[in-house]
């Protein structure tokens, strides 16, 4: 997705690891953490199954962002898809997780 590593803090078994935008370092953080609660694993492998994205981020420009990550090796289970006041895309992010990208239609 093209995140970039801010902080990488480890204190004993316990890691704090986080990434940005490199558009915005400052900006919002993305907190990527082990799974390795037995509930929230289970909640994980539903979801995955019933095709529901973990995460979904937007975008202004979802064409662009699906070649550019498709070049890169990004395993999408959909296609850029016109859904309902939005279209949408899924990549597998090798985790176990779908993430959507998502571009809203403009009126």
């Amino acid at each position: 997705l093209g995140f970039v590593k801010k902080t990488d803090f480890s204190q004993g078994p316990f890691r704090w690891l986080t990434v940005a935008s490199p558009e915005e370092p400052e900006g919002t953080e993305l907190q990527l953490a082990l799974n390795n609660n037995p509930a929230a694993k289970t909640f994980q492998q539903a979801i995955f199954q019933q095709n529901q994205p973990a995460v979904m981020f937007f975008t202004s420009d979802l064409q662009a962002d699906y070649e550019r990550m498709k070049a890169r090796g990004a395993e999408f289970t959909m296609a850029p898809t016109d859904v309902t006041a939005s279209r949408i895309a899924m990549l597998n992010d090798t985790c176990g997780n779908l993430i959507q990208i998502t571009e809203l239609k403009r009126w």
